[in-house]
């Protein structure tokens, strides 16, 4: 089975559209959303419908921090996230509430284990910004799920390939390139930050989303290149904070 895996919407349409249609073509068996279907951009309506949608066709979705902001305190939040999640609560519908309140914070299918932001207390929301927080990930992790091979999560914004063998003192990550395919080696544990679908914060504009094979324990990130002049648009539209729109064109 071949599982496209997107997180970190954040309410931007075209982005959404145009990966859904990039992992269409490359053939996959099921999508999963690894949370953040809201919060920063201007099209929260189109997004949580669409992904409703896609939930009833099969796909796995989670809860992101920006999906809770929105349905309970964003005061945790940035000022332009703040005042997005205000904007968003808005937006909603009392249904579109609710179906985003009812979202899971984990799913687990074959050995892969995917979440938000990480397995450890996945209901704080931490960051994988370095290796320490990336193994308390991998112990958490093994716990539950003894099986486990992969941990997938967005959150963090950036695509890495985090590793683990067991004879290393820790784990160590690199940059995977777009389009190439990475086996998944037996002998390691391994943690994949598949990116941001509406914001990425790597220095390119593109969408980011990954596509793992769990039958030939493979997986591969891609970018994926969109209308983000008209995202930007809309958030500009909205009259939300301008830096929200200003940043997609610049990957920030």
């Amino acid at each position: 089975m071949r599982i496209a895996l997107l997180s970190d919407i954040h309410s931007n349409f075209q982005a959404l559209q145009a990966c859904l249609r990039h992992a269409k073509k490359q053939g996959v068996d099921r999508f999963a959303v690894l949370g953040d279907l809201v919060g920063y951009g201007g099209d929260p309506v189109a997004v949580v419908e669409r992904v409703e949608k896609m939930q009833q066709d099969g796909a796995i979705v989670l809860m992101g921090n920006h999906d809770e902001a929105v349905i309970g305190n964003e005061k945790t939040l940035n000022e332009s996230a703040r005042q997005s999640a205000v904007w968003t609560r808005q937006q909603l519908s009392p249904e579109a509430m609710n179906y985003l309140r009812a979202l899971p914070l984990s799913a687990q299918l074959g050995n892969l284990l995917m979440v938000h932001a990480s397995a450890y207390q996945p209901e704080k929301f931490h960051y994988l910004i370095d290796a320490d927080d990336v193994m308390a990930c991998i112990k958490a992790a093994e716990i539950s799920m003894p099986t486990m091979r992969l941990v997938a999560v967005g959150h963090v914004h950036e695509q890495r390939l985090w590793h683990y063998s067991g004879r290393q003192t820790t784990a160590a990550a690199y940059r995977p390139i777009a389009g190439a395919m990475i086996d998944l080696l037996p002998t390691r544990r391994w943690v994949a930050t598949i990116g941001s679908v509406g914001q990425p914060r790597d220095g390119n504009p593109a969408a980011s989303y990954a596509i793992v094979d769990l039958a030939q324990s493979r997986i591969c990130f891609f970018r994926v290149p969109y209308d983000h002049a008209a995202a930007a648009e809309k958030i500009r539209q909205a009259g939300l904070p301008d830096w929200n729109a200003q940043r997609l064109s610049l990957g920030k």
